[in-house]
C-alpha cells in the first residue's frame, strides 16, 4: 500500500552518501587490493560448506552409510580446493 502513495522521483539527497548526518569530506568508493576479495571468496566457499553439512549433521542418524560417503566426498573436495589455493599462495598476506 504504501508503494502507490510514496514519491515516484526520489530527490537529489537521496543519491549522495550518509555518513551521520555529518557532510561528507572524502569519496566513498576506493579501491580495495584484491588480496580482500580473494580471502572473502574463500570464507564464502567454506562458509557455505558449514551450511550445506550442517542439515547433514543434524539428521545423521537417519540418513545411513551413504550419506557419510556423500559428506566426505564432499569435504575431500574441498579440502583438494584448499590444498589448491595454499600450493597457489593464494593464502599468504603479502
Amino acid at each position: 500500500m504504501s508503494w502507490l502513495v510514496q514519491p515516484k522521483a526520489p530527490g537529489h539527497l537521496k543519491s549522495k552518501t550518509y555518513e551521520c548526518g555529518m557532510k561528507p569530506f572524502g569519496d566513498s568508493r576506493i579501491q580495495f587490493d584484491v588480496k580482500y576479495y580473494l580471502f572473502a571468496l574463500l570464507f564464502l566457499i567454506f562458509d557455505i560448506e558449514a551450511v550445506f553439512l550442517f542439515p547433514w549433521a543434524v539428521s545423521f542418524d537417519k540418513l545411513g552409510l551413504f550419506a557419510l560417503v556423500e559428506a566426505f566426498i564432499f569435504i575431500g573436495i574441498l579440502i583438494l580446493g584448499l590444498a589448491y589455493a595454499w600450493k597457489k599462495d593464494a593464502l599468504k598476506w603479502q
